[in-house]
Order: C-alpha cells, then structure tokens, then sequence
C-alpha cells in the first residue's frame, strides 16, 4: 500500500472544501497560501467553532516547491536567502545538488516545546572531540518556506514567544552555545489560534501576524445542523467522507496553484494605494506593516479571483483583517475594530457596499 494511502487511513484529514460558514477564517488563510509574504494570519474566536480543524485541512491544498534533496532546511536550490551554510558552501564548491519537488510542510509548535526542541540543539561533545558543528534541528528549521503552527498561542510561554519574535522579525534561527555558534534560515507562515477569554497576546507578537481573523459560534439553527451532521458522517467514515470532496478539492487546489502563478501580474492603482495609507493614518495604525499587508492581500485576492487589476471591492474585503489587531484599544469605545475599519474605507473611498 502506497505511503500516502496508509497515511490518509491512519490519520485522515477534515477537507477544507467541506468546512462551512466562517469565511473570514478561510479567505485568511488562502490568501496566504497565495503570497506567503503576508506575513500569516490569528484567529481569534470561542471554543468548538473549528479553529484547528480549518487550518489542519488547509494541509491537503499546500502547493509544491523545490527543496535541495536530504536537505532538513527546506533549503531552495534558487535562493541564497533560503539557504542552509552547508547548501551555500556546496554551491560555491560548484558541487551539483540533486533537487526534488515537495509539498509545503505544517508544523505544529506544542505549547508545552522546550526551547530546544523549537531552536534545534549543538552537540558540544562531537563538536570538541571530531570538531565538526553537529546541529540537531529543531521546529524552526521543519517550518523553514512552510507554515508554523501554533493553537492556543496565547498561552504560548514568554520564551518560546521570544523566540518567534526574534525568528519572524529576521528570517533566520541562530543557536549559540560554549562559543558555538549555528544559523540557519526559519522564513514561515506564521498561523496562530486562540480564545480571547485565555487572555490577550503581547501586541509585539500580535503585530507580526499580517491577518487577523475573528470568528464566531454560527447562530443560524439550519447552519449548526448541518455541521453536525457534517461531523457526524466524517466521524463515522473519513475515507468515504473524504472522497466526497475529492473533485473540490483538486479544483480548489488548482485555483491556488492559478492564483500564485498570476500573482505577479496584478496590479494596483497608485490612486488606491495612496487611500491604503489614508487609511492607516487616519487610524492612527503605527508603522507600515499594515499598508504592506494590504497591498499585498487585496492582489492576493485579485489573483485568486482570475483578474490582473485590484478593485476597491478586493480593499474593502481584506482591509478589515489586515488592520483591526493593528489599531490602538480604547476601553470605552464600542464599535468593533472591524467596522472602524469599514468605515473609515467608506469615507475615504466614497464607497457604498
């Protein structure tokens, strides 16, 4: 039996295309499978509204890249910043690298992880008797070009939180220890969920995240039976459930595989990218990151909808979850950070939805 066949009986996969309802969550995730550089998304909302099962299903709609072969960086043969020392050296030696084609990886980062399980750890000893850098890679090296995943981020201990900070902000892992000194590349996606009731997340790591997706428990009675009952027939028989939604899934998978490619090709009007930033000064958002992930999302969008020129529609659709974790909090102010978003794009756009 094929490995991908015991794979998919041992431990089978909730198809995204069968999740239902919670577009905001969906669309956040897709569109960073679509441009990486968005920088990943949180998703924040109350238990049981599948919050794992969602991002755990976006596994089967992962595209292919090129990674050096035997290589436990993900290394990619055409990128120097992508690289490991040890594939760089072996260019520069002009040494031929055997190359494979691989699946983006997701890995999930236990909340209960040591530090050295997530940095990756030096064997001091092999290091001082052979005076070789014997580098055992940790979490950050697997999730280097791929997603990592974090439930429950906002429980995640203050360290770990560090290091993801130090991770996320430079692209690269570096681990010292009794003088010895490795780096290696940790470029990722950065996916978080999590319960607001569990407690807030430090606004320095709130701020790394490019999306910002809030989701609710469906109240729509016909809506909830369904799910059930969605659950219940994927419970009770995953591998016919799953083969249900075979052809959505390829034709889903197809569409991203599309959107990446057109990527390149959309653009934006100035005009509108001078109401992005507009937008972020009249909402007194700090920095730039969250003009950066606007552009980007609203194209992301464009790309994955088969079109080459951003709309206003494509802004209005993605502004919400590109700014509302970036904008400072008032305690005494009602209004939804996702509608302060809206209207503000409303009155800076002329815009009626």
């Amino acid at each position: 039996m094929p490995k991908t066949e015991i794979l998919e009986q041992s431990r089978p996969i909730f198809p995204f295309a069968a999740i239902v309802g919670q577009e905001e969550m969906k669309l956040s995730l897709i569109l960073n499978v679509i441009d990486p550089k968005i920088g990943g998304v949180m998703i924040m909302g109350d238990r049981g509204t599948g919050k794992s099962t969602t991002v755990r299903a976006l596994v089967d709609l992962l595209p292919e890249i090129k990674v050096v072969v035997n290589d436990p960086f993900n290394s990619d043969p055409d990128d120097p910043e992508l690289m490991s020392e040890e594939v760089r050296e072996r260019l520069q030696k002009k040494e031929q690298l055997d190359v494979t084609m691989r699946r983006i990886t997701m890995v999930d980062l236990p909340l209960g992880a040591t530090e050295d399980r997530v940095c990756g750890t030096i064997d001091i000893e092999k290091a001082l008797t052979e005076g070789v850098k014997a580098f055992e890679p940790g979490l950050l090296a697997k999730a280097n070009r791929g997603i990592l995943y974090v439930d429950e981020v906002n429980l995640l201990d203050d360290h770990l939180v560090d290091v993801l900070l130090d991770s996320a902000a430079s692209g690269w892992n570096t681990v010292e220890r009794e003088g010895i000194s490795i780096s290696h590349p940790a470029r990722f996606i950065l996916v978080g969920s999590g319960n607001p009731e569990e407690g807030e997340l430090r606004p320095q790591l709130l701020d790394r995240f490019g999306m910002h997706a809030q989701i609710g428990t469906v109240k729509d009675a016909n809506l909830r039976v369904k799910i059930v009952e969605q659950r219940a027939s994927f419970d009770e028989s995953p591998v016919d459930f799953r083969k249900n939604y075979n052809a959505s899934q390829e034709e889903l998978t197809l569409k991203l595989g599309r959107a990446r490619d057109l990527l390149k090709k959309v653009e934006m009007d100035y005009d509108f990218r001078v109401k992005i930033s507009q937008i972020c000064s009249e909402l007194n958002v700090d920095g730039l990151r969250g003009d950066i992930v606007t552009n980007r999302a609203s194209k992301a969008l464009t790309a994955f909808e088969g079109r080459v020129q951003v709309t206003p529609e494509d802004i209005f659709r993605v502004i919400p979850l590109c700014l509302r974790h970036r904008l400072r909090k008032d305690p005494l102010e009602s209004i939804d950070s996702g509608d302060k978003v809206r209207d503000m794009f409303k009155k800076v756009f002329g815009y009626q939805s």
